[in-house]
């Protein structure tokens, strides 16, 4: 079809670095083609910008596919401690302190991770401190969004001091272009210590001779600062380094710490603590240089980045940008980077604005895992020392999410994504094997953090090699996770960090393999009914993981493990409910409260079986009184919408454990339903601009939700490569399989009307079922739709039929 968004040619090789002499140009994005004309390539409908409010915690900065450097600014509302925002930007906050190196999208904690060493570009004279500039009165500067420009791989930002940036990067190292203005002292404020949650420690160098900075902080803490065990988190694992090199002398330098600031110096260091509020305000170190503007007002900067050493940043540097590469040149091939990536699917037909949002959520679905091995092979293993990877690891990956992350984006990454997933595999076995054999659920860099609930590691391997990657030890990483979840650990009888960061990875084993149910008053762990829930989908993955692996016992006994759930279903309230080690209710029960739960309510993890749907329907009293029920979720008592959240017995499109609820009608029999619910979540709950998610995106979470529900499609259950089928919001859609024939999706009469399926053909063939098995994904093929404006109760609604 003319529309359809094209695959991007495949760029020349570079023969040698041009320099381009171009002024910073401060403009508003350029329009977005029209529906009837659209843009040649699928970067022209990005905006980072969705998601940068409304709690979505996205960030706008400039990086790669699965970069290390992740260049973005820090806000601040008037306390450089906090940002207004868990990812460091938040888009009402107009007010910078500088622009970070790192961070990780969409995650939930305030503040959540990264933001490490933020660069300032300072009009005036450094006669104080920065770091005891605590309300960040001097040494930040306001901003209009009206000169702001964030585009795949690239970001440009004027200030209202009249300095500029113009950004963009490589996977593990960028070059920015800064503008002061020539009659004014220009000054770059390197806050080495200023990381998000704080940091331990911090060390800056300035090197006049070769006009360069460098240095390093040591840092982590994710979720350090939650009152709710915090504490436990409050801990480094993580040094970065950063060296940074000009095109020009300096004129001024200096050193500050805490307090106390020493121009002329070209050493210091220091760092922050990772106390909150006034506990650490005041404190940390950095250095700044300074340039003479008059006759020449633009600073060029390269600058490389290395969880490994300071060599490493510099080799990073080297290896990726050319030596005299401009912004253009690198933003240039950052483009092309991003439009290979996202050319994974092609959209034909839709409106501006769908393009718009599905494109972006495929941007930000397909923002991590994040590289953190140098381009040497080096790496920081989780238990502190560098490691190598091993022959056929193409990358160390990090930054997993896991509770968030194995509901929607572990399957597209799979889908879309084969080699990288496999390598992330590898990634997070390597850091299981480096850590006394324990999968810890939400790694950041090398920091086990043991954030959430559950076992995600299983059910992420196990969706990996049902939907048939294959590029790592797959024997070895099932053999691994096996043992975590038999044999008992003393660490699972820990009460360290519950909730919310509770170190046992598999709590109170002992007590689960015996009672069948994690026991809320020994469990050892945020919420026994939740724990219940994650480790039964958990076991069914691995069950199911354990068949294809041709292990008959293992399969069958994890298989069972996977029913456990009804061991927590109360057939006298209906729900969910949280239980004693005696066997008893633990009461009082509301189920809008959440008392056994780990971010959620009873009346949402009730519907929390995504491998046993069937079986939940029977528990409920048959599939009929299933929907009933289910229709009540997500609806008001009066037959209207309920799906934006804020109701505590009904749908929470904002976190986790019912993001796959809309799609539960198709094993119920009643398809047309989960067609109705999921066009009225992605029409008035997903959006642009930057109020358009709704909520955490959780390391690409919420953003694949989208990107398979508007392609007609959704992943059953973990540790399965089945598909549930819906309606496609696109025309025609191209899913690019590596090495494997295309998934093509077409539904001409796909518009905002016809919203329901009247009919479905794979391959030609007509498909009464709502559901498509693992053949679909290892051979590829082409579903065809039929839609209709009006309900269809016939299709797909055959009991022998319905999704297993």
């Amino acid at each position: 079809m003319s529309d359809l968004l094209p695959r991007p040619a495949t760029p020349l090789r570079r023969a040698g670095a041009i320099v381009l002499a171009t002024a910073l140009a401060l403009t508003l994005p350029a329009p977005l083609a029209s529906a009837a004309a659209p843009a040649a390539r699928p970067t022209s409908y990005v905006d980072p910008l969705i998601g940068s409010t409304n709690g979505g915690n996205t960030y706008p900065g400039a990086t790669r596919p699965y970069g290390m450097v992740a260049w973005s600014p820090t806000s601040t509302t008037g306390d450089q401690t906090s940002t207004g925002a868990a990812n460091g930007y938040e888009y009402n906050a107009t007010r910078i302190r500088g622009l970070s190196l790192t961070h990780v999208n969409g995650a939930g904690c305030n503040p959540g991770a990264a933001g490490d060493v933020p660069i300032m570009p300072f009009v005036g004279d450094v006669t104080s401190s920065p770091s005891a500039d605590t309300k960040d009165a001097v040494y930040a500067s306001d901003f209009s969004h009206a000169n702001e420009r964030a585009v795949p791989g690239r970001y440009t930002l004027g200030l209202d001091s009249g300095a500029s940036a113009d950004l963009s990067v490589s996977r593990r190292a960028g070059v920015a272009d800064f503008t002061f203005p020539s009659d004014k002292a220009a000054s770059l404020l390197f806050r080495a210590s200023n990381s998000l949650n704080g940091s331990e420690d911090a060390h800056i160098d300035i090197d006049r001779a070769h006009r360069k900075v460098s240095g390093w902080v040591l840092t982590g803490a994710f979720c350090g600062r939650r009152a709710n065990g915090g504490v436990n988190n409050r801990k480094s694992y993580y040094r970065l380094y950063f060296s940074a090199s000009f095109d020009r002398a300096f004129s001024s330098y200096g050193t500050w710490k805490d307090a106390t600031v020493s121009p002329g110096s070209t050493s210091g260091g220091g760092g922050e603590g990772y106390a909150t509020g006034a506990d650490r305000a005041g404190r940390g170190s950095g250095g700044w240089v300074g340039f003479d503007t008059a006759s020449d007002n633009d600073v060029h900067m390269r600058l490389g980045i290395s969880y490994v050493s300071l060599a490493g940043a510099e080799t990073n540097l080297r290896e990726e940008i050319a030596p005299r590469a401009s912004v253009d040149d690198v933003a240039a091939q950052a483009r092309r980077d991003w439009d290979r990536e996202l050319a994974s699917v092609r959209i034909g037909g839709g409106t501006t604005q769908q393009r718009t949002a599905f494109t972006t959520a495929l941007y930000h679905s397909l923002m991590q895992p994040n590289i953190i091995s140098d381009t040497d092979g080096r790496y920081p293993g989780m238990d502190g020392t560098p490691h190598r990877l091993a022959r056929g690891q193409g990358a160390q990956y990090s930054n997993f999410s896991g509770w968030d992350q194995y509901r929607a984006q572990i399957q597209l990454l799979a889908l879309l994504k084969p080699k990288v997933a496999g390598d992330f595999a590898q990634s997070l076995y390597n850091f299981a094997q480096q850590n006394d054999g324990v999968w810890d659920r939400w790694v950041h860099i090398n920091g086990a953090t043991h954030v959430m609930t559950g076992d995600p590691s299983a059910a992420t391997l196990a969706t990996f090699y049902a939907m048939g990657v294959r590029n790592f030890d797959y024997e070895g990483a099932f053999d691994s996770l096996a043992r975590q979840a038999t044999e008992p650990r003393a660490d699972g009888l820990s009460d360290a960090g519950c909730p919310g960061q509770c170190v046992g990875q598999r709590p109170n084993l002992a007590q689960y393999l015996s009672s069948h149910y994690a026991a809320q008053d020994t469990c050892h762990c945020w919420g026994g009914a939740a724990e219940t829930l994650e480790d039964s989908v958990a076991d069914a993955a691995l069950g199911a993981w354990a068949k294809l692996l041709g292990r008959d016992e293992q399969a069958a006994s994890f298989s069972e493990r996977g029913t456990w759930w009804r061991n927590v279903f109360n057939p006298d309230t209906g729900y969910v409910q949280a239980r004693n080690l005696d066997g008893s209710w633990v009461t009082p029960f509301d189920p809008a409260g959440d008392l056994g739960f780990a971010q959620g309510t009873s009346a949402t993890y009730t519907w929390m079986v995504p491998q046993d749907v069937q079986g939940l329907a029977q528990a409920m009293g048959g599939r009929a009184t299933a929907a009933t029920r289910l229709d009540g979720f997500f609806h008001k008592a009066d037959g209207s919408w309920s799906v934006k959240g804020g109701d505590a017995l009904r749908y929470d499109p904002t976190n986790e454990p019912g993001i796959h609820a809309p799609w539960l009608y198709n094993a119920l029999g009643q398809p047309w339903k989960t067609q109705a619910t999921v066009r009225e979540i992605v029409d008035s709950v997903y959006g642009t601009g930057p109020s358009g998610l709704p909520g955490n995106d959780d390391l690409g979470t919420m953003s694949a939700w989208y990107v398979f529900s508007a392609l007609g499609l959704y992943p059953k259950a973990p540790g399965s490569a089945d598909l549930l089928l819906g309606a496609p919001l696109f025309p025609h859609a191209v899913v690019d399989r590596p090495g494997r024939a295309d998934l093509v999706i077409d539904a001409p009469a796909a518009d905002a009307t016809h919203a329901y399926v009247a009919g479905v053909r794979l391959d030609g063939r007509a498909h009464a079922q709502s559901w498509t098995d693992a053949d679909l994904l290892r051979r590829g093929g082409t579903l065809a739709y039929r839609l209709t404006d009006t309900p269809d109760t016939h299709w797909a609604t055959d009991p022998a039929g319905l999704p297993r």
